[in-house]
């Protein structure tokens, strides 16, 4: 979400739902965030969680950070950042974690292995997948349409006034993980990349072309509450391979698999808030902070109510979070 070596998986402008604001206002200066965390001790203090822009993030954050304020007693701030703007807030001490990190091999060398100011917090439990998806109907009306190789056989048929005749490829938000350009390029496919803009405007885009019948191919990821109420079918790319992605403009592979994991920076582990054991511990499956996106996106739940909710309802797992 960027989710190449630029960056969720992982989606689109502002747009059908307030809970998906955050799509579109994600990138500012990251130094408006306030201090880090202040705490010292068994005070938890400031506790300030970086909020990329896709709704499944705005579920780990706003989760972690209602069980953050009501049992710990944090004094919790979200701040709205794409993931390269969040890395260097942990660099500078502005931002104590990003909940839900999609790989970023070059800001890992960076804030990791050499200025050491960002350390690794563990996996969230959630296992990411990003690709290429087409509408329901599109696959059962053109079953091929699933595999690569026939591709450039509909180019034609996903031309659009922005694509310069050719196919059109739709891509999110442009600070994703995305090899998507690189892809077209190798894998001598007659498209282009056109990107929509936020999460919100790629749901929309699928939703209408799904309801219209309408032709459309784009990049999309999970875990991501919206396959539940559009199934989307994803398109098989050659197969991944190890180091198959490791030069990024010779990328003719599909995406691999992502453990996702927590991240905190070092000045926030070594603060003494009680908050980074809750962070080190945070853990739960695709299916739970699905439904806390859908909550969101689907039901126009304010974040922090959606948080409420799925938190009453699950104290056993919250417990395991602050032991």
């Amino acid at each position: 979400m960027s989710r190449t070596t630029r960056r969720r998986i992982g989606l689109v402008a502002v747009g059908a739902t307030a809970g998906l604001v955050l799509a579109g206002c994600g990138g500012g200066d990251i130094n408006s965030a306030g201090g880090g965390s202040s705490s010292g001790g068994a005070k938890c203090g400031t506790f300030n969680i970086a909020v990329n822009p896709w709704v499944g993030y705005e579920a780990d954050a706003y989760v972690v950070g209602y069980v953050a304020k009501t049992k710990l007693g944090c004094d919790v701030k979200y701040t709205n950042v794409k993931e390269e703007i969040a890395w260097q807030g942990m660099n500078a001490g502005t931002v104590d974690t990003v909940l839900e990190n999609w790989g970023h091999p070059d800001l890992v060398k960076k804030y990791i292995t050499q200025a050491k100011t960002v350390e690794d917090a563990g996996q969230t439990g959630n296992i990411g997948v990003i690709g290429w998806y087409v509408p329901p109907w599109l696959a059962t009306a053109h079953p091929d349409i699933l595999n690569w190789q026939n591709l450039n056989k509909y180019a034609n048929n996903f031309k659009t006034s922005e694509s310069g005749g050719k196919g059109q490829l739709l891509d999110g938000d442009p600070s994703y993980v995305t090899n998507d350009e690189a892809l077209v390029t190798n894998l001598k496919l007659n498209f282009k990349v056109v990107y929509a803009g936020s999460e919100t405007a790629l749901i929309t885009a699928f939703r209408q072309a799904e309801k219209n019948k309408t032709w459309l191919i784009g990049y999309f990821y999970e875990p991501q509450w919206f396959l539940s109420e559009v199934p989307l079918k994803k398109v098989s790319l050659p197969k991944y391979t190890e180091g198959c992605d490791a030069v990024a403009s010779k990328i003719a592979c599909d995406y691999p698999e992502y453990k996702l994991n927590k991240l905190i920076s070092v000045k926030f582990a070594n603060s003494g808030s009680p908050a980074v054991g809750l962070v080190k511990n945070f853990n739960w499956t695709n299916d739970d902070q699905n439904l806390v996106a859908k909550y969101i996106a689907g039901d126009n739940m304010k974040p922090e109510d959606a948080a409420k909710k799925w938190v009453d309802a699950n104290q056993d797992k919250i417990n395991a979070w602050i032991k």
